[in-house]
């Protein structure tokens, strides 16, 4: 059976548990379990790319006077320490995983070469990408989709922190909420419905790069995304 290249994108709040901010090592180690189930199905050649808004948030920052790329860079160094934890967590089970960033930190990780992430795949290595772009102004989501059209990965899991799918409206506010089996790209971009930002939707739908939003804090949903839709909502062309 041939595999299929997919990306895992895990929001950093998810790593905090219940503090809401830092890295609680417990949860760590739960999503690694459950990362270890998707693997564990033989069905997929993964890369995995964490947010940073459990450590910094550069928009929060911003709009208390700091400048934005200082802020986003910031950001970015965020996203290589929940980067590391999550390698740590998978190697103490058993997984080989590479970190690799967009920043240069020779020291503690491999520098994003895409042949060698490519290379790392084939091998069944679990790759993490840190650093976001490298650039500033970027979100991890357009990072997810830069990275998936680089390797050749067609399927984006979108792991939320809460949030089962994409809804017509806010269902935190909205008990009337109804939530989407599938969406078109053009759909969620005219209705402006905010699951990621425009820079990230428009360049999977130009690269036909498939997203599944789904709730990640359900125990096994992680393992069961990839074959299974109704777990979350469906974006595609």
């Amino acid at each position: 059976m041939e595999k299929r290249r997919v990306i895992l994108k895990l929001s950093g709040e998810a790593l905090s548990g219940e503090k809401g901010v830092g890295i609680d090592a417990q949860c760590v180690k739960s999503i690694a379990g459950e990362i270890k189930k998707l693997y564990d199905t033989g069905e997929v050649e993964l890369a995995i790319i964490i947010g940073g808004g459990n450590i910094w948030r550069g928009r929060d920052a911003q709009e208390n006077g700091m400048e934005r790329a200082s802020a986003d860079y910031m950001g970015m160094l965020g996203t290589i320490l929940n980067a590391l934890a999550l390698q740590n967590a998978l190697e103490v089970m058993g997984l080989e995983t590479r970190t690799m960033t967009s920043l240069t930190i020779p020291s503690v990780a491999e520098p994003y070469i895409r042949r060698k992430a490519i290379g790392h795949l084939e091998k069944d290595i679990i790759v993490i990408f840190g650093g976001g772009t490298g650039n500033p102004f970027f979100s991890t989501d357009t990072t997810a989709a830069l990275r998936a059209a680089e390797i050749g990965a067609k399927t984006i899991l979108m792991a939320k922190n809460g949030v089962d799918g994409v809804y017509d409206k806010d269902p935190r506010k909205n008990p009337d909420a109804k939530r989407f089996e599938k969406i078109s790209f053009r759909d969620l971009i005219n209705s402006k419905l905010q699951i990621m930002d425009l820079t990230a939707a428009t360049l999977c739908s130009e690269n036909n790069i498939e997203i599944l939003v789904f709730d990640m804090k359900v125990p096994g949903n992680i393992a069961k995304a990839i074959r299974d839709d109704s777990i979350g909502t469906r974006i595609s062309n």
